[in-house]
């Protein structure tokens, strides 16, 4: 089921904006033309019938969507997919990316092979997305989650502009990713020549727009800085920032079925370690007067060093005086204790 809603109003809802996709329209004059220009030709007499012709085409594709039938979509490669995680809002948005990948999916399912997995009782019917979709999917998340360069202040798009050239520079000098490399203003000050105040500023502007984020530092109330723009959006186009590169996201699949070959045989290899100290961990406490009783042993067996070598090597005496014996010494090793 879907919700279509309408509104000319400047600012949407917020509760409402993290829950639904809001698509805007058009405002260029050069769009206005075309709509007046489409206006006019349907008062024509092709216009009636490219009206009637527009009934018997949209017939096919209603039957066409008919077709599809309601089934699961497995994503193999969502553990490697990548989201700004910079907001608590943003966990709305994520799990409209990953749904916005498997409609894709789920709208291509007779050009995708039918599988099936049974697991105990319960048996699944299901199709994978592909990299395709998650392209597919990537460039409408811009047109829809993104934005624009366009919404910045010449001044701050230029600082945008520059500190993007920086950022690729020394991370390319630092071997580094873009992820991994903060700054603090001084450093950026430096690297740019501007003022404080201007910087201060226009680097305000892109912390409230995230293109920058930010980060405490480690020197108490001192602040460092992440560039999360990634170069895109340069031809005025919406984009949104944070989503992994498809062609980065198809070479990992070799290197992820490695190291999941050697993380299971480390695991092999710890396993027969950490057995014997669980037993450790759990052996009984001694007893409080543990400690006496090798003394006491040692006491008790001076009194047999002059005894016969060919002696048995236990006492003869009765049991009730071995045992007065032994308390004796146990009375006199805590007296001096």
């Amino acid at each position: 089921m879907a919700i279509f809603l309408t509104t000319t109003a400047a600012q949407v809802d917020e509760e409402l904006l993290n829950r639904c996709l809001v698509l805007s329209i058009d405002e260029e004059r050069e769009q206005t033309k075309k709509i007046h220009l489409l206006q006019r030709e349907a008062e024509t007499i092709e216009g009636l019938l490219a009206a009637k012709e527009r009934a018997r085409l949209l017939k096919p594709h209603r039957n066409a969507q008919r077709l599809l039938r309601p089934l699961l979509v497995a994503n193999p490669w969502a553990p490697s997919l990548t989201f700004l995680d910079d907001r608590t809002r943003t966990r709305r948005d994520h799990v409209k990316y990953l749904t916005l990948i498997r409609a894709i999916a789920l709208l291509h399912q007779h050009q995708r092979p039918l599988k099936t997995i049974a697991r105990g009782e319960t048996t699944l019917e299901y199709i994978d997305a592909t990299l395709s979709d998650i392209a597919v999917a990537n460039r409408l998340a811009s047109e829809v989650l993104g934005r624009s360069l366009d919404e910045l202040p010449p001044q701050t798009r230029r600082l945008l502009m520059l500190l993007d050239e920086w950022v690729t520079k020394e991370t390319g000098l630092l071997k580094k990713g873009r992820a991994d490399f903060l700054f603090s203003r001084r450093a950026l000050r430096a690297a740019l020549g501007w003022g404080d105040t201007q910087l201060r500023l226009h680097l305000a502007r892109l912390i409230e727009l995230e293109y920058v984020l930010v980060h405490r530092g480690g020197r108490g109330q001192s602040f460092v800085y992440e560039l999360l723009y990634d170069g895109q959006g340069k031809d005025g186009r919406p984009f949104l920032p944070g989503l992994i590169d498809v062609e980065a996201l198809s070479t990992t699949s070799t290197s992820r079925g490695e190291e999941a070959e050697i993380a299971g045989s480390s695991r092999g290899f710890r396993g027969p370690v950490a057995a014997p100290s669980r037993i450790l961990e759990i052996a009984p406490a001694p007893a409080p007067d543990a400690a006496f009783l090798p003394l006491a042993a040692e006491s008790a067996g001076n009194s047999l060093l002059g005894a016969s070598m060919k002696g048995p090597s236990y006492s003869k005496e009765p049991r009730a005086a071995k045992e007065e014996k032994h308390n004796e010494s146990r009375r006199y090793l805590l007296r001096r204790a």
